[in-house]
C-alpha cells in the first residue's frame, strides 16, 4: 500500500512541525507543505474524508457544518483509535465520540450560532486501513447567511480559504459535484484565483452516479475540458439515504468499484478512479511535494534558528531582579517598537503584496476616503 518507507517518514516529520508551530504560542509560522480540501457545501468533502478512514466521524447536517479548519492526520498503525491535539493522551476508539468532540470543540470557540473561526482542530487517526496522509478540511463555501450567521459569512469563509490555499506550498484538493455545471464549480473557481496554471490543484469529482441519464463527466476526468496538471479523480460516495440507513463504508466502496467497472464511460479508466486510488495518489503527491520543498524549507528554518539564537544571546544573562537590566530591556523594546513603527510608516519593513500598508494606506485614506467623507 505505502511507497518508499524513507519517503513516508517525511509526512510524519511535517506533522510534528505543524504541531510544534501550532502549540508554540508564538508568531512563528512556516509555509509547510500540506493539502487543503475546498468545495461548496454538500459537495461531498466529508464523505471523501470518511471513506479514507472507513468510519463516520465528521459532523453532518444542514448549513455550515465544518466551522473550523480540521487538520486530519492519518497514520498507519496496527490498532485503530483517534487522538485530538487539544486532548493529548486521550484515545478515542468510538468514532461517534470523535464526532461529538469536534462539535463541542467547535462550539467552545465559535459558539452555537454557526459562526466560524480560523483556529484549527488537530485530529490524528491511527488505523491499519489508512496511508500516511495529512489533509486540512476547510469550511464549505456558501452564498447565503443562515439563522444567526453574520451577513458577511461568504466573505469570512473566502478569507479563511485564501489564508490556507494562497500559500505556495499548499496543494489544493478541489472537490466538485458532477451533477452541477463544472464550469461554475466554486472549488475550481477559487483554486484558479490562487493557482491560475493549475499546478497545485488536484480535482476530485463526486456524485458521478447522480448525473442525468445520458450524460457523463468523461471529458473532465480525462483532463480535457478544464485541464489541471495533477488531473482529476472521480469518486462515488454514499447518498444521504445510505448514511441515514447506516450503510457500511466497506459496502459503499465495493459499490463504488462496481460502478466504475460497469459504467461504459468510465470502465476504461476504472483503475484510476475511486477512493482507494485517490488516497494512494494523495499520499504519493504529498510525499513528492514535501521532498521538492525541503531545500527551501530547510533554508527558512536555518534563517529563523540563527535569528532566534541571536536573540537568545542578548537575553542569556538576563536577571529579572536586576533594576538596571529591566531599564535596558525596556529601552530595547521601545527602540525596537519605534524602529518597526517608522518602517511601517515609510513602507521599508515587511511590505504586503496583497494590500496597501503603512504610509501608502494612510496616504490613500487622507486623499481619497477622507476627502470623500468631508464632502
Amino acid at each position: 500500500m505505502a511507497g518508499n518507507s524513507g519517503m513516508e517518514q517525511l509526512i510524519l516529520i511535517m506533522n510534528k512541525l505543524q504541531e510544534a508551530c501550532a502549540s508554540s504560542g508564538t508568531s512563528h509560522r512556516f509555509d509547510l507543505p500540506q493539502i487543503a480540501v475546498v468545495g461548496s457545501q454538500s459537495a461531498g468533502k466529508s464523505s471523501v474524508l470518511e471513506n479514507f478512514v472507513g468510519k463516520d466521524f465528521l459532523p453532518r447536517g444542514s448549513g455550515i457544518v465544518t466551522r473550523r479548519p480540521l487538520v486530519l492526520q492519518l497514520l498507519t498503525h496496527p490498532s485503530e483509535f483517534a487522538e485530538f491535539g487539544h486532548l493529548r493522551g486521550k484515545k478515542f476508539t468510538n468514532f461517534d465520540e470523535v464526532r461529538q468532540e469536534i462539535e463541542n470543540e467547535t462550539d467552545r470557540l465559535t459558539g452555537k450560532n454557526k459562526g466560524i473561526s480560523n483556529v484549527p482542530i488537530t485530529l490524528r487517526v491511527f488505523s491499519p486501513h489508512v496511508l500516511n496522509l495529512t489533509l486540512v478540511d476547510l469550511p464549505g463555501m456558501t452564498k447565503v447567511a443562515v439563522g444567526d450567521q453574520p451577513p458577511d459569512i461568504e466573505q469570512q469563509i473566502r478569507a479563511m480559504l485564501f489564508e490556507f490555499i494562497s500559500k505556495e506550498n499548499c496543494l489544493i484538493l478541489a472537490v466538485s459535484p458532477a451533477n452541477s455545471d463544472l464550469a461554475n464549480s466554486d472549488a475550481l473557481k477559487i483554486a484558479k484565483e490562487v493557482d491560475p496554471n493549475g499546478t497545485r490543484t488536484i480535482g476530485v469529482i463526486t456524485k458521478l452516479d447522480l448525473m442525468d441519464q445520458g450524460t457523463d463527466a468523461r471529458e473532465v476526468l480525462e483532463n480535457k475540458l478544464l485541464p489541471l496538471r495533477r488531473g482529476y479523480i472521480g469518486v462515488v460516495n454514499r447518498s444521504q439515504k445510505d448514511i441515514e440507513g447506516k450503510k457500511d463504508i466497506a459496502a459503499a466502496m465495493a459499490a463504488e468499484r462496481k460502478f466504475f467497472l460497469s459504467h461504459p464511460s468510465y470502465r476504461h479508466m476504472a483503475e484510476r478512479m475511486g477512493t482507494p486510488y485517490l488516497q494512494r495518489c494523495l499520499n504519493q503527491q504529498l510525499t513528492n511535494h514535501i521532498r521538492e520543498t525541503l531545500p527551501s524549507l530547510r533554508s527558512e528554518l536555518q534563517t529563523k534558528l540563527l535569528a532566534m539564537e541571536s536573540d537568545y544571546k542578548v537575553y542569556m544573562n538576563f536577571n529579572p531582579d536586576d533594576p538596571t537590566i529591566k531599564t535596558k530591556a525596556m529601552m530595547t523594546f521601545i527602540n525596537q517598537f519605534t524602529e518597526d513603527y517608522l518602517q511601517a510608516i515609510e513602507g521599508t519593513g515587511e511590505v504586503s503584496t496583497k494590500e496597501l500598508s503603512g504610509g501608502a494606506k494612510i496616504n490613500t485614506i487622507f486623499h481619497e476616503r477622507f476627502m470623500y467623507m468631508l464632502h
